[in-house]
C-alpha cells in the first residue's frame, strides 16, 4: 500500500470485511460483515446489533482487527489493519450511517436499542500483493 487514498480505495471495492474481537479467554474470534458503511481518516464505520457477541466483546476489550481481500484469477490482495474498536450509541452516527431498508434488522429504526456503529480506529497494517509482504503504520502513509 503505497498512500492512504489507495487502501481506501481498494477497500471500497470489496464486498465483505472480515472483522476480528478477541474473547474473554484471549483467543481471536473472526466474523464476516458488509463492508464499512463511512471510511474517514484512519476510521471504518460498520453496524451491527447491540446485542451481539462481537459488540460485547469491543465493550469489554476493544483491541481489533478488519481484513480485506480479493482473488482475483490470478493475483491476491489483503489488507489487514489492527486497532481499536468502540462500540457507539450516538444517535447522531447512527442517523448519518443508517440506510433504507435498516428496518429488517433493527424494527425500531434508528433509535433501536440494539442497533449500534461500530468504529474501528486502524494504527498499523499489513498489505499483501503478488508475494510481498509490507508492514505499516496508519501515520506513515501518505
Amino acid at each position: 500500500m503505497k498512500t492512504k487514498e489507495q487502501l481506501i480505495e481498494f477497500i471500497q471495492k470489496q464486498k465483505v470485511a472480515l472483522i476480528a474481537s478477541v474473547d474473554e479467554e484471549g483467543f481471536p474470534n473472526m466474523k464476516a460483515m458488509f463492508v464499512p458503511r463511512k471510511m474517514e481518516g484512519n476510521s471504518f464505520y460498520f453496524t451491527t446489533n447491540t446485542s451481539s457477541l462481537r459488540s460485547q466483546q469491543y465493550m469489554k476489550n476493544p483491541k481489533a482487527s478488519i481484513y480485506f481481500y480479493n482473488k482475483g484469477r490470478f493475483k491476491y490482495e489483503a489488507v489487514m489493519l489492527t486497532g481499536i474498536m468502540e462500540v457507539l450509541q450516538d444517535e447522531e452516527i447512527k442517523r448519518e450511517i443508517w440506510r433504507d431498508g435498516d428496518t429488517m434488522y433493527y424494527k425500531q429504526g434508528v433509535s433501536d436499542p440494539d442497533y449500534c456503529v461500530l468504529k474501528f480506529t486502524a494504527e498499523r497494517g499489513r498489505h499483501y500483493c503478488n508475494f510481498i509482504n509490507k508492514s505499516f503504520c496508519m501515520e506513515e502513509l501518505e
